[in-house]
């Protein structure tokens, strides 16, 4: 049986997983409660493959590289991300990844992806990673779409809309909470419109 494939992403009201240099909210728009922190806990903790693009991989390198295993009482959910075993598919990335557990793989990130759901003996999940998670969605091989949405409206420092030039997509809602008074939490089964 194929491991099932999540594309994971936070997003702002209005669609944007990023903000410019001019923005200054970080992270989770200081948005972030307890119940939320405790849920991504929770579904982090889960058995599970992580797959990264490469500009994802990057930031993760970034905010995420001084995390070591002893980081998990302060940060749990980071901690937990980083030492995961890990793909990134990539053309542009070298070895070595200075990475935890990660293998790099070069190749159409389809073919890469179909590969580790047939391989896998554990679920796949991608954070952000928004060109690659679009296209696996175009290749039908994204079986849920969680998003995150945080109640900021980043019209003017938002950078990269989450689903700018994907394809269209009929979504079916297989669940849903509402985080901490907040924060909606969103997981739906994509077909190909």
């Amino acid at each position: 049986m194929a491991a099932t494939y999540t594309f994971d992403v936070f997003c702002s009201l209005d669609g944007f997983g990023s903000f410019g240099p001019e923005g200054d909210w970080g992270g989770y728009w200081g948005k972030q409660g307890p119940e939320f922190l405790d849920r991504r806990a929770a579904q982090y903790k889960e058995a599970m493959h992580l797959v990264l693009g490469a500009n994802t991989f990057r930031m993760f390198q970034m905010y995420l590289g001084t995390l070591t295993a002893e980081s998990e009482a302060e940060d749990p959910v980071n901690t937990r991300m980083k030492h995961l075993p890990t793909t990134v598919v990539s053309s542009t990335l070298e070895e070595p990844l200075d990475w935890p557990d990660a293998a790099l793989v070069s190749g159409d990130a389809a073919e890469v992806v179909a590969a580790l759901k047939r391989e896998s003996e554990v679920p796949l999940r991608s954070h952000g990673s928004l060109s690659l998670n679009r296209a696996l969605m175009a290749a039908g091989l994204v079986d849920a779409v969680q998003v995150t949405v945080f109640p900021v409206i980043t019209g003017r420092t938002g950078t990269q809309r989450i689903f700018e030039d994907a394809e269209d997509f009929d979504l079916e809602l297989i669940e849903h909470r509402t985080l901490d008074g907040r924060i909606q939490e969103l997981t739906y089964r994509p077909t190909l419109h």
